[in-house]
């Protein structure tokens, strides 16, 4: 049986202004408070990184915002330093259907990295995106410029709203289902997007830290 497809009007969403708001508030603050403590925690995970292979520490990429808006996304590295020339290679192996890319027991990631991944803590830098408001706490994944490309209308709905950090899809199938999968998360969760919501899903995904649901 074929899932109904959800359709959404821009307008109505770019008008939910109180919302937005708050969104922003809220996510300035948290991420400013969060960054302080978690200092520590960047230290230790830069340290590991170095002398895991003695590449880069960090990894910035160029992704896909609320309304196309480029930005440049700041995560940990947790791939080999060479893992952008790889890919092409293993693109074959892609183990999801649509214009994105993931295989588990990826060559391409690094031993700290596969830890990091786990429990996604090679996301933490975008705290900083956050703080910066290219980015929010909660939203869909920010996809990469050449998956957008592959989008359809309908899949182009996701970018009416900043992409976050963690999500429903993120919180909860994350590699259980394929990008259709992802995209109508996405969309159920932009189509009922409130503050309780987002708390639900930060309290969600906060869990995931500590019991992960097989991120790769």
């Amino acid at each position: 049986m074929e899932t109904k497809q959800i359709t959404l009007d821009a307008t109505k969403i770019d008008q939910r202004y109180i919302y937005r708001t708050l969104k922003r508030i809220f996510d300035f603050c948290a991420s400013l408070l969060a960054l302080i403590p978690l200092s520590i925690i960047f230290l230790v995970i830069a340290l590991l990184i170095k002398l895991d292979d003695g590449g880069p520490v960090f990894f910035s990429q160029t992704r896909v915002g609320r309304h196309g808006k480029l930005f440049k996304i700041y995560k940990f590295r947790s791939m080999r330093v060479d893992a952008e020339d790889l890919l092409e290679k293993l693109m074959e192996k892609n183990q999801v259907d649509g214009p994105m890319f993931k295989m588990k027991d990826d060559p391409r990631i690094s031993r700290v990295g596969k830890f990091l991944r786990k429990y996604s803590l090679d996301e933490l830098p975008q705290l900083i995106n956050v703080l910066l408001g290219d980015m929010s706490l909660v939203g869909p994944r920010p996809p990469l410029p050449r998956e957008v490309v592959e989008y359809t209308d309908y899949d182009k709905q996701r970018l009416y709203v900043t992409p976050g950090c963690t999500g429903l899809w993120q919180a909860t199938e994350r590699n259980n289902v394929g990008f259709a999968g992802m995209v109508k998360l996405d969309l159920e969760y932009i189509q009922n997007a409130s503050v309780w919501l987002d708390l639900k899903i930060i309290l969600m995904t906060v869990k995931i830290l500590f019991v992960p649901n097989g991120a790769y």
